[in-house]
């Protein structure tokens, strides 16, 4: 599997079909979104005048192994389920979308559940484009030993505070393993191709300052930026 940050450029000319609803069998170890058309640079006017990330000091992750089994359980479309992300920078929420994503959220809960989040790092920074993470490995290679796959809205729109789940080129529509990201630009114009998650409903503001973190050529963030926890809750 290809690396995340630096591997790409072919994914931005893949619009692959999309998927039936179903299970992948399929062992997945990377997960990626298309490379931005432009990257721009985090300068410290973009993080408030300070130098850094302007986020708490934390210890970059060492890779972990998480052996979850593969979820069959889905989301109850008549609940409400709200994703908390604490990390070193602050806290933000995300609405899950219970309705139009029941079978990835529901993923999504039971890696939450069990901790597979806690401890990992977002590993990707585009300023302007998306931040990423998700992966045990904290390179972009990492994942469940398994995917799943759920056909993303057709009129799914990448906009600002959207999160969905990253995938490979190869990897058919909709397919999702553990990493996701959250959009910072205001509409990144990709196509529907990676399963929605939900949305950002608060906290917005901290999504913004980990977007604007100084990154190396790797658009790894050179301060490392750590989810402390990551749960969910029914309201």
């Amino acid at each position: 599997m290809p690396r995340l940050p630096s591997l790409l450029l072919t994914c931005l000319l893949l619009a692959l079909p999309l998927a039936a609803c179903g299970d992948d069998d399929t062992e997945t170890e990377a997960g990626s979104t298309p490379a931005a058309t432009a990257t721009a640079t985090a300068t410290p006017e973009d993080t408030g005048g300070e130098q850094g990330s302007g986020c708490e000091p934390a210890e970059r992750p060492e890779p972990k192994q998480v052996d979850v089994p593969k979820p069959k359980a889905q989301l109850d479309p008549a609940k409400t389920y709200v994703a908390t992300v604490t990390t070193n920078c602050g806290e933000f929420q995300i609405a899950l979308d219970a309705k139009r994503a029941p079978k990835t959220g529901g993923a999504f809960k039971a890696l939450a559940d069990a901790g597979f989040y806690d401890g990992l790092s977002f590993h990707r920074i585009v300023p302007g484009f998306v931040i990423q993470g998700g992966d045990p490995k904290g390179d972009g290679t990492g994942g469940p030993k398994w995917s799943i796959v759920e056909a993303p809205p057709k009129d799914l729109a990448y906009t600002k505070g959207v999160v969905a789940m990253a995938k490979t080129a190869t990897e058919a529509a909709g397919t999702s393993g553990s990493q996701f990201f959250v959009v910072t630009g205001e509409d990144v114009g990709l196509p529907p191709d990676y399963a929605l998650l939900g949305k950002v409903t608060e906290g917005q503001d901290v999504v913004d300052l980990i977007g604007v973190a100084p990154v190396g050529p790797d658009e790894q963030p050179t301060d490392p930026i750590v989810m402390e926890s990551v749960t969910v809750s029914e309201q």
